[in-house]
């Protein structure tokens, strides 16, 4: 029971940080109709974003190996909020640029304990670092909502509101610090076992990188090419960015379950594979088939979200912040650097041209994934008995009782 709490706390905590990374493409319709921004100039609020934590998080998880420090979660998750909330407070761009680059930082300081803090509440199981996953995601889902809701009622201006949610996670996550003191020190001071495999991480990096460009592409803009296709409607652009998010809590939880049967490799491959299909369906099927493939695609890039963070680590067992703040950053942030070059050409053509090749990303990360070899696992806490409590440590674990 104690374990679950701290599973379901860890999660909220991790959903209140995503809001942040979702609120980035949230704003961009408003900064649109407020300030006249055109594409290139709200993609490069995107990357302002992500170039800063696509750089910082491995950073952030390389200090991590060295050191443990789970104060990092709610430190992290305030400095998000913070910038978000600033974000609509000035008119120079400069700032807005600034301080989303700040919040961005945020959540680079905040990804990596976190997953090294998930992996040990969780014993190790795949289920579990889903069911942690899932908050994310159900934060990704909630922020355009939480962003309509408080920018339509007063404009820009009321984006200080936003750091509610910062609030809210930083105060969730303290005890759950406090309760896994013990397991979290002994975690960081327990020596790795096995051989970092370096070949299968930058190929699994490589998945990761190509997965991030599909993704952020499609959240950045996804919201203007429905508004575009629905006749202007502003509703069907914000229910566009909903699904998208939506799909991917519905793909994180499914992708834990099905790797506990299957092997985390076939699943991500296969996931890729079909990913593939759904994004061509996004793109050319007309009308409001748009939506069902809206949430086809996003489950289907959001199944391999945990199972690449944990294949990571294992792969990299001696460096397990280091692993942690490359898969998991990269999939939210690199995809940013690609967005201004994805609003520039569609400023110069069409929304639709400049998607269409986002098509190929998961085709590059199924043939990725198709040389990567499952990692040997010892255990898994799936064979303890469910309301038992275990003393797992990083990976490589012994997950549950011994």
């Amino acid at each position: 029971m104690r374990r679950n709490l701290s599973l379901t706390l860890l999660s909220v905590g991790h959903g209140c940080v995503d809001v942040y990374q979702g609120a980035v493409a949230s704003l961009v319709p408003f900064f649109v109709i407020e300030r006249a921004y055109g594409y290139a100039a709200v993609s490069g609020i995107v990357l302002a974003a992500s170039v800063l934590s696509s750089v910082a998080q491995p950073l952030f998880g390389m200090v991590t190996d060295r050191r443990a420090m789970p104060w990092l979660l709610p430190a992290g998750t305030l400095v998000a909020g913070v910038g978000i909330a600033l974000s609509g407070v000035s008119d120079s761009y400069l700032v807005t640029l600034t301080v989303v680059a700040v919040s961005g930082v945020g959540v680079a300081a905040y990804h990596p304990e976190s997953a090294r803090v998930a992996r040990v509440a969780g014993g190790g199981s795949h289920s579990a670092m889903g069911w942690f996953s899932l908050g994310g995601n159900l934060g990704f889902a909630l922020a355009p909502v939480a962003v309509a809701v408080v920018v339509s009622a007063g404009g820009l201006r009321l984006t200080p509101v936003l750091v509610l949610p910062a609030v809210v996670g930083a105060a969730l996550c303290l005890p759950v610090l406090r309760v896994l003191e013990t397991r979290l020190s002994d975690a960081a001071e327990a020596p790795a076992s096995g051989e970092d495999d370096r070949a299968s991480f930058v190929r699994l990096s490589l998945a990761v990188v190509c997965r991030s460009v599909a993704f952020i592409g499609l959240s950045t803009f996804v919201s203007l090419y429905a508004t575009d296709r629905m006749d202007g409607s502003k509703a069907a652009g914000t229910a566009a960015l909903f699904l998208l998010y939506v799909g991917g809590a519905v793909g994180s939880v499914l992708g834990g379950a099905l790797a506990d049967r299957w092997d985390r490799v076939r699943v991500s491959r296969w996931s890729y594979l079909l990913t593939a299909g759904s994004i061509a369906g996004l793109l050319l099927v007309p009308g409001p088939a748009l939506y069902l493939f809206v949430l086809l695609t996003s489950a289907g890039l959001y199944i391999p979200f945990s199972l690449q963070v944990t294949l990571g680590q294992d792969y990299l067992p001696s460096r397990a912040g280091t692993a942690s703040g490359i898969t998991l950053g990269l999939t939210v942030s690199i995809g940013g650097l690609i967005s201004p070059v994805i609003g520039t050409v569609a400023d110069r053509t069409s929304l639709r041209t400049a998607l269409a090749p986002l098509v190929l990303m998961p085709v590059l990360a199924w043939l990725l994934f198709k040389t990567l070899p499952e990692p040997a696992v010892p255990g898994s806490e799936d064979t303890a008995p469910k309301g038992e409590d275990t003393h797992a440590e990083p990976p490589p674990v012994q997950p549950g009782p011994r």
